[in-house]
């Protein structure tokens, strides 16, 4: 025979609540959810300044022009032609202080060097690369003075030095120049880079 069990109800068996339990382990990442949709374009911001020029810019230009007001008589020593007018110095290559072109971009590059005699002395004088001569400006002695001038081409490397050198006192020798008017001038500028292919 089955026995009749009395029914309870749970409900009214609940208790009070309990306090927080601690955290547990955070679980694993879910999928990444799709990308939403683009927002509004914001509004336009102030033009900036203009930045300096670029490296690859700088890189592939160079020249300078010089000149001089003072006349040069030999010495006992080699004087190094100093410069005091400055007509062109593209970023500053050419050194004022020292009379030197220093060579920043490495390449096939063109001088041209003009100066004015002394009449009854001779005028000797040499482009420079480095320690080297690498050309001569030379005018006899003569009873006028007159323009002379010497040009050429280098195959440049970097940290080359171009300059003109006054010969020695071993000839009397000198190039003529007033501080009124510019006889002596140099001039050079890059005709390739070595990396313009």
């Amino acid at each position: 025979m089955y026995q009749m069990l009395p029914q309870i109800n749970i409900t009214i068996l609940k208790g009070e609540k309990g306090d927080h339990g601690e955290r547990g382990l955070q679980g694993k990442y879910g999928k990444a959810g799709t990308a939403g949709s683009r927002g509004q374009t914001g509004p336009k911001g102030q033009k900036g300044s203009v930045g300096a020029p670029g490296e690859q810019y700088k890189r592939h230009h160079a020249a300078f022009s010089v000149g001089r007001r003072k006349s040069l008589h030999s010495n006992d020593y080699y004087q190094t032609l100093i410069f005091d007018t400055e007509f062109v110095n593209l970023y500053s290559h050419f050194n004022m202080f020292t009379g030197k072109f220093y060579c920043y971009v490495p390449g096939i590059y063109y001088f041209s060097l003009n100066v004015h005699t002394w009449n009854q002395k001779e005028t000797y004088l040499h482009i420079m690369r480095n320690a080297a001569e690498a050309a001569i400006l030379y005018a006899q002695a003569s009873d006028r003075s007159i323009m002379q001038s010497q040009s050429l081409m280098l195959d440049l490397q970097e940290q080359d030095e171009v300059w003109v050198r006054l010969f020695k006192g071993e000839r009397e020798n000198a190039i003529f120049s007033d501080e009124y008017d510019t006889y002596i001038t140099f001039s050079g500028y890059l005709v390739k880079p070595s990396l313009e292919p």
